[in-house]
């Protein structure tokens, strides 16, 4: 972690929305804050005339232009690599403390996030990734960050984040733990009303250990407890409205089980409309 916040650029106007976020945020954080253009420059037949790839460099340079006209207290720079995006944003991440990508969501990643080169960014960056939409599909925020808690791993790095995060911004933070009872005990009513009792009462105890560590380390920061029962995946992407920032947790996974975002990060990262970030952990 060096203090650098990248930004994955192409011109597009998502990747413009990420990077007016991650100037935002680079101010928050009094980081510096790099584009990065990724773009095969010597493979010209796949990738049109030497104008295209010119008029990509003007892009580029002028965004650099605003951002360092914008941002008096930032050190701004841009970089165009000849390697592909995908190897690019992964090794970006290994010097960076985070990454910001644009994104249509609903379904389709765009700019650097074409097909595969989404998930291989998401699934293997050692650095948190914040996807931002277009800044026309964006709604009004709602004054808080919103933190999807998984309580059967040691998540720290992703706890860290969400109450950084809250805190530099003076915004809430709702932690919201979604618990399902027994599978099977809803075929007796009332063996599950029992059950959900003391399920609930267990993840409401879990939750208050978990937590209470971070409310110390972060005083200020007002803390909004949420457990509803459910589908996780549903409550993140359907339940939480439209908060600041969006934050869920990547389990590192070894290379015997492969690399996955899992199905709560998975739903975030095709339906949220909202800034996702997603925290590698473990």
């Amino acid at each position: 972690m060096n203090g650098l916040i990248t930004v994955g650029y192409d011109g597009s106007p998502e990747s413009v929305a990420a990077a007016q976020w991650a100037a935002r945020e680079a101010e928050l954080r009094g980081m510096r804050l790099e584009l990065l253009l990724a773009w095969p420059w010597t493979a010209d037949h796949l990738l049109g005339t030497p104008d295209v790839v010119a008029e990509g460099r003007r892009r580029l340079a002028r965004q650099e232009a605003e951002l360092r006209a914008r941002l008096s207290a930032v050190d701004v720079t841009a970089v165009h690599r000849s390697g592909s995006a995908r190897d690019e944003l992964v090794s970006a991440a290994e010097r960076s403390s985070m990454l910001a990508l644009g994104s249509r969501g609903l379904g389709t990643l765009h700019g650097f996030l074409v097909g595969s080169v989404g998930r291989h960014v998401l699934v293997r960056a050692r650095c948190p990734v914040v996807l931002v939409r277009a800044a026309k599909d964006t709604p009004r925020s709602a004054g808080e960050v919103v933190l999807g808690l998984d309580l059967d791993h040691r998540c720290d790095a992703v706890l860290h984040f969400a109450f950084e995060s809250a805190a530099l911004r003076a915004v809430p933070l709702r932690v919201v733990h979604v618990w399902q009872p027994p599978m099977g005990s809803d075929l007796v009513p009332t063996v599950t009303a029992s059950l959900g009792r003391v399920v609930a009462t267990e993840a409401m105890r879990r939750f208050t250990d978990t937590l209470d560590p971070w409310r110390e380390k972060y005083p200020d920061v007002e803390v909004v407890a949420s457990l509803p029962r459910g589908s996780a995946a549903a409550v993140l992407v359907e339940g939480t409205g439209r908060p600041d920032l969006l934050v869920v947790g990547r389990h590192n996974r070894s290379a015997f089980l492969g690399t996955h975002l899992g199905p709560v990060a998975q739903a975030a990262v095709h339906h949220v409309h909202s800034p996702l970030a997603v925290v590698p952990y473990g």
